[in-house]
């Protein structure tokens, strides 16, 4: 095996390993017994556990972030852009389950690969400029967008998790669910919102 296929096996190994036992409780003997190396092989590629994982890590943001921008870049209006990053996000948790799971624990303590968090903020800060055009055209407040954008990722973010562990609505139906939400929301904002009970 080529030390580039050794790596990736190595990472795909990892992976697994993080998906079922998160990072604290996972092992370099284990990697390394799972790939049938020793490990001084695993520290050879990635100096540790901690590489290892960081690599992990940045291959999953960046897929789940990719898949998450192609499905933006063709939404054509407030509606879409909903349905467009909703589906998105499930399909990476149906296509990719082990990297969500990787993805919503939390890092270990120096971790210097981003966060599930900073993956969310990266996501809304693409969604916010397409909520302000639209936020314009209905003569709100531009400024707000960012706050909606992170209101309505981390919606279907935190939705995303409690179907990853609890799958018994198909992903259309979730997906459905979080946009009749968030569009029925959108569609009655007002334009000065103010608290009604609170003083």
């Amino acid at each position: 095996m080529s030390g580039t296929e050794r790596r990736e096996q190595l990472v795909g190994v990892g992976r697994s390993v993080f998906a079922a036992r998160g990072f604290e409780a996972a092992t370099v003997e284990e990697i390394a017994a799972k790939a049938g190396v020793s490990k001084p092989v695993v520290y050879e590629h990635f100096g540790g556990k901690e590489g290892l994982y960081a690599v992990v890590v940045d291959r999953e943001m960046a897929s789940l972030l990719a898949g998450v921008t192609a499905a933006l870049s063709s939404a054509q209006s407030t509606r879409s852009i909903v349905e467009s990053a909703a589906m998105a996000l499930l399909d990476y948790i149906e296509g990719s389950t082990d990297g969500f799971r990787i993805l919503v624990r939390d890092s270990p303590p120096g971790q210097s690969t981003g966060s599930f968090a900073s993956l969310i903020g990266d996501i809304a800060s693409q969604v916010e400029h397409l909520l302000a055009e639209e936020f314009q055209r209905r003569k709100l407040d531009p400024k707000t967008a960012p706050m909606y954008a992170q209101m309505l990722v981390g919606m279907v973010a935190l939705t995303g998790q409690w179907w990853l562990e609890h799958r018994r609505h198909k992903k259309a139906t979730v997906a459905a669910h979080l946009v009749n939400l968030a569009w029925n929301g959108l569609t009655g904002m007002e334009a000065k919102p103010q608290l009604r009970t609170v003083p």
